[in-house]
Protein backbone atom coordinates (compact mmCIF):
# COMPACT_ATOMS: atom_id res chain seq x y z
CA UNK A 1 0.00 0.00 0.00
CA UNK A 2 1.39 3.77 -0.99
CA UNK A 3 1.95 6.29 1.77
CA UNK A 4 -0.61 8.10 0.60
CA UNK A 5 -3.61 5.77 0.70
CA UNK A 6 -2.17 4.42 4.33
CA UNK A 7 -2.56 7.47 5.90
CA UNK A 8 -5.78 8.45 4.45
CA UNK A 9 -6.78 5.00 6.02
CA UNK A 10 -4.97 5.03 9.17
CA UNK A 11 -6.85 8.63 9.87
CA UNK A 12 -10.19 7.91 8.29
CA UNK A 13 -10.57 4.62 10.87
CA UNK A 14 -9.04 6.86 13.78
CA UNK A 15 -12.46 8.83 12.98
CA UNK A 16 -14.87 6.82 12.07
CA UNK A 17 -17.18 4.56 15.03
CA UNK A 18 -17.11 1.63 12.22
CA UNK A 19 -12.96 1.28 11.23
CA UNK A 20 -14.00 -2.67 9.73
CA UNK A 21 -16.01 -0.92 6.95
CA UNK A 22 -13.80 1.57 5.96
CA UNK A 23 -12.35 0.84 1.97
CA UNK A 24 -10.01 2.39 -0.16
CA UNK A 25 -8.83 2.25 -3.32
CA UNK A 26 -5.79 3.69 -5.31
CA UNK A 27 -5.55 4.68 -8.79
CA UNK A 28 -3.25 6.47 -11.62
CA UNK A 29 -4.22 8.38 -14.31
CA UNK A 30 -2.50 10.90 -16.68
CA UNK A 31 -4.13 13.54 -13.93
CA UNK A 32 -2.47 11.88 -11.17
CA UNK A 33 -3.53 9.87 -8.39
CA UNK A 34 -7.33 9.15 -7.21
CA UNK A 35 -7.87 7.51 -3.92
CA UNK A 36 -11.14 6.65 -3.71
CA UNK A 37 -12.72 5.38 0.36
CA UNK A 38 -16.23 4.39 1.77
CA UNK A 39 -16.96 4.50 5.19
CA UNK A 40 -19.99 2.85 6.40
CA UNK A 41 -23.09 4.99 6.21
CA UNK A 42 -23.83 6.15 9.46
CA UNK A 43 -20.01 7.62 9.69
CA UNK A 44 -20.84 9.70 6.31
CA UNK A 45 -21.49 12.68 8.66
CA UNK A 46 -18.27 12.44 10.84
CA UNK A 47 -16.33 12.10 7.89
CA UNK A 48 -17.84 15.34 5.60
CA UNK A 49 -17.67 17.01 8.96
CA UNK A 50 -19.75 20.66 9.55
CA UNK A 51 -19.51 22.65 6.24
CA UNK A 52 -17.06 19.89 4.61
CA UNK A 53 -14.65 20.95 6.63
CA UNK A 54 -13.52 17.28 7.96
CA UNK A 55 -13.21 16.50 4.17
CA UNK A 56 -11.27 19.54 3.02
CA UNK A 57 -8.95 18.95 5.76
CA UNK A 58 -8.13 14.98 4.65
CA UNK A 59 -8.07 16.52 0.95
CA UNK A 60 -5.27 19.48 2.07
CA UNK A 61 -3.52 16.55 3.75
CA UNK A 62 -3.32 14.18 1.10
CA UNK A 63 -2.25 16.75 -1.41
CA UNK A 64 0.96 18.21 1.41
CA UNK A 65 1.64 14.00 0.95
CA UNK A 66 1.39 14.02 -2.67
CA UNK A 67 3.62 17.37 -2.87
CA UNK A 68 6.50 15.28 -1.32
CA UNK A 69 6.43 12.47 -4.18
CA UNK A 70 5.53 14.97 -7.13
CA UNK A 71 1.87 14.12 -7.56
CA UNK A 72 -1.71 15.34 -7.61
CA UNK A 73 -3.51 13.22 -5.21
CA UNK A 74 -7.60 13.60 -5.09
CA UNK A 75 -9.78 12.31 -2.82
CA UNK A 76 -13.35 11.26 -3.24
CA UNK A 77 -15.95 9.70 -0.65
CA UNK A 78 -17.93 7.13 -2.24
CA UNK A 79 -21.74 7.42 -1.13
CA UNK A 80 -21.90 3.68 1.05
CA UNK A 81 -24.17 1.00 -0.34
CA UNK A 82 -27.69 1.53 1.77
CA UNK A 83 -26.95 5.69 1.74
CA UNK A 84 -29.23 8.17 2.32
CA UNK A 85 -29.36 8.95 -1.41
CA UNK A 86 -30.08 5.54 -2.11
CA UNK A 87 -33.40 5.22 0.48
CA UNK A 88 -35.03 8.46 -0.58
CA UNK A 89 -35.08 7.43 -4.37
CA UNK A 90 -37.56 4.34 -4.66
CA UNK A 91 -36.55 4.19 -8.04
CA UNK A 92 -34.48 5.88 -11.02
CA UNK A 93 -37.46 8.22 -11.47
CA UNK A 94 -37.69 10.11 -8.75
CA UNK A 95 -34.05 10.41 -8.83
CA UNK A 96 -34.59 11.68 -12.47
CA UNK A 97 -37.52 13.85 -11.39
CA UNK A 98 -35.85 15.25 -7.86
CA UNK A 99 -32.67 17.12 -10.57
Amino acid sequence: MEPDQSFLEYVVKALVDHPESVETSRSVDPLGVLIQFTVHPDDMGKIIGKKGKTMEVLRILLHVIGMKGNARVNLKLNEPVGGKKEQEYKSVDQAVDAL
